[in-house]
């Protein structure tokens, strides 16, 4: 695979102070503020305010959970034991005292609201985003589908996650305010030194000079059909808002064409905002379309992070730095 770059359009974004107003179903700010994380309170199976409170907090720390969907599901699961261990704190799938006292060192709060703005709306947006790779090589945009999704993507949340935190908004009219997470970092990234991914786990390390680990993002690594290479390779590139060209040499199972085409850049894009470019030919870091599917389905043999901890990865990391692919923990 090879990409290009493309200029991408700036966001303006206006924060404010949450007015915390009733959203439903317990799922609203003042609840998710006051969320007190543990084995009782956590589940894995519907959202919670305290899987809320601790997804934004890890997100924050460069430990990331993934989608933000208010679910302690397994990546939210292998960020807080990664943070426990990077503290070396007890470390487990269960909360602790330890590691959440550290956590709520952070004590900035964890919801804002946000006012959409006539240029989040001003697109272009597509109908619907094709099945399969050859359906979208002639579109001119690989946008986002809604204003929902674009506003989801950015604030790093599931849909339905901002749905019920707005019940009844639209998310396409200027001037409203909705209420969202707020994911801002109290500090940018830190210069990664290497970085590690690890198959088994499907997870994505950073590590400072000291081999301190300061990042860590679940990813989507492999297949059976294309596995990950194993050993060391380096970044040669970092391309953001590529272009995507697809080679026929690689016999992609879901792709019938036998002629390389290319597909446009955007969000949907099928390795999403940024590429980075790996010494093994055809493998590369990048991000997605589909946030809420990383760590839960197959690659073709590249390492697929969600669009935003991409670009996290990207602005820790420079051409030269060493990625080692490994098929067992540290």
């Amino acid at each position: 695979m090879s990409f290009g770059k493309s200029s991408k359009v700036g966001m303006i974004l206006a924060f404010a102070l949450v007015a915390a107003p009733a959203l439903g179903a317990g799922m609203d700010a003042a609840a998710i503020e006051a969320a007190e994380p543990s084995s009782k309170t956590l589940s894995n199976e519907k959202p919670t305010p305290p899987g809320v409170r601790l997804q934004v907090l890890l997100d924050r720390a460069h430990f990331s959970p993934g989608e933000i969907d208010g679910k302690f599901g397994e990546n939210a699961k292998k960020a807080l034991r990664a943070y426990a261990e990077a503290r070396q704190l007890p470390s487990s799938d269960a909360m602790t005292d330890e590691v959440w006292t550290a956590l709520r060192g952070d004590n900035r709060p964890v919801m804002t609201s946000y006012t959409i703005t006539e240029q989040d709306l001003a697109g272009p947006f597509l109908r619907r985003l094709p099945a399969k790779m050859e359906q979208m090589k002639d579109i001119p945009n690989l946008g986002f589908t809604s204003p929902r999704e674009m506003l989801a993507e950015r604030f790093h949340m599931s849909e339905p996650l901002l749905a019920s935190l707005n019940p009844g908004q639209r998310f396409d009219r200027a001037g409203a305010t909705i209420v969202v997470v707020d994911t801002a970092s109290a500090a940018p990234p830190a210069k990664a030194d290497h970085v590690e991914v690890d198959k088994n786990r499907q997870v994505v390390k950073l590590f400072d000079k000291s081999n301190a680990l300061v990042g860590f993002y679940p990813a989507t690594v492999g297949s059976k059909e294309k596995p990950s290479p194993t050993g060391n390779l380096k970044v040669t590139e970092i391309h953001r808002n590529p272009t995507y060209r697809y080679n026929p040499d690689y016999k992609f199972k879901e792709v019938r064409s036998r002629k390389p085409f290319t597909i446009k850049p955007g969000p949907n894009n099928p390795v999403g905002n940024v590429w980075i470019n790996l010494s093994a030919e055809g493998y590369g870091i990048h991000g997605t379309a589909s946030p809420g599917k990383v760590s839960k389905a197959e690659s073709h043999g590249c390492v697929r992070l969600t669009n935003w901890d991409a670009e996290r990865v990207a602005k820790s990391i420079a051409k030269g730095t060493v990625v080692a692919f490994v098929d067992d923990p540290r």
